[in-house]
């Protein structure tokens, strides 16, 4: 498969459909493995690479969707299609930063990437819509399993998996989701809620994973342990506190429309204001302004004319790698702005919003 071919597909999180999806935009699996008898990446020759690429690459077309699958070498990516990957959370900042020969497949529909020679042999990743952790662990626990047939991961019975990072090791396992909560960021409560699930050992980040800042109310939440816990107590530990979550945001919008609704009326259709006549605007701002959209859709303010998906598709395609690609060459950070603002007005004047 072409990337370009698979770059005019829509990954499966923009579908906005499973439980809870007005809060929780998107579910992630991700495993990470080493293969015995070879170094961590970090020390690991390109020869020892392009062995370990090759072996994964067998291995993994004896899946039914990784057959139909796209694998491309790093090399082979431009700058501006690794960003499109990377906007769609398909590889990592750091898969982007590593030096040495690496590689990614991807199936034809988005839902599984495998990123080879990361910060570990493997990174096994499953994309889902919606809150569907345990569905989306099932299918990452098979490919796991697939790939196990035909390679033996290192393994420590005391232990578990080990991995080039500490905090990966036992399970190999990172279980997040990634939230849409303006609601406790407006009234406040969102301190309280970010202290608490750093009690309950889980971390807290942005759209982009580790080191990057939540933008536009959109937080990811993710399992901290690995180690000492089952991948069932990890995934069922995590999805009871989401589900918390989205209850205090459900009782923060109801809390909003009955104290202050008409400053919640005057917010999002600012926000509709600002997206519909700005000549230059930031990915940051116009961020936060389609979380406020994405607020008026919840509460019902623009009726059948705009949905989650919608916004979740405009919100992809006004990332810097997107927008480049659709205006059909390179462009300076101002040229992104000013054409940014013009693709958000023509998207919106298409939807008669008033």
């Amino acid at each position: 498969m072409k990337l370009e071919k698979l770059l005019t597909q829509d990954p499966p999180w923009q579908a906005a459909y499973g439980p809870h999806e007005d809060v929780v935009v998107s579910t992630r699996i991700r495993l990470a493995r080493n293969v015995e008898g070879f170094s961590f990446p970090t020390r690991l020759k390109n020869p020892d690479r392009r062995k370990l690429i090759k072996s994964f690459e067998s291995v993994a077309g004896a899946d039914s969707d990784l057959k139909r699958s796209g694998f491309f070498r790093s090399a082979d990516l431009t700058e501006t299609q690794s960003r499109l990957l990377l906007e769609r959370h398909l590889i990592s900042r750091e898969f982007l930063a590593e030096k040495g020969e690496h590689a990614v497949l991807l199936s034809g529909d988005q839902s599984l990437s495998l990123m080879l020679m990361e910060e570990d042999h493997l990174r096994l990743q499953v994309f889902e819509s919606g809150l569907n952790l345990r569905s989306a662990w099932k299918r990452a626990n098979q490919v796991d399993d697939l790939l196990q047939a035909s390679m033996q991961f290192s393994f420590d019975s005391q232990i578990g998996y080990l991995t080039a990072c500490p905090t990966n090791v036992g399970t190999g396992l990172r279980a997040s989701c990634m939230l849409h909560i303006p609601c406790l960021v407006i009234t406040k409560q969102i301190q309280k809620v970010l202290q608490a699930l750093t009690k309950l050992n889980l971390a807290v980040r942005g759209m982009f994973g580790e080191g990057s800042q939540a933008v536009g109310n959109f937080f990811q939440f993710s399992n901290q342990m690995t180690l000492g816990q089952a991948e069932s107590e990890v995934i069922d530990n995590l999805l009871s506190v989401i589900e918390q979550v989205v209850s205090h945001e459900h009782e923060a919008m109801a809390q909003l429309q009955c104290s202050k609704p008409h400053e919640l009326q005057d917010q999002v259709w600012r926000a509709v204001g600002l997206l519909k006549s700005a000549r230059v605007i930031s990915s940051s701002e116009a961020i936060g302004l389609i979380s406020m959209l994405r607020l008026g859709v919840n509460l019902k303010y623009f009726g059948k004319k705009m949905t989650h998906a919608e916004l979740n598709r405009l919100f992809l395609l006004i990332q810097p790698g997107h927008l480049q690609r659709i205006r059909g060459r390179e462009l300076s950070s101002l040229d992104r702005d000013a054409y940014r603002a013009e693709f958000i007005r023509k998207e919106l004047s298409a939807l008669s919003l008033s």
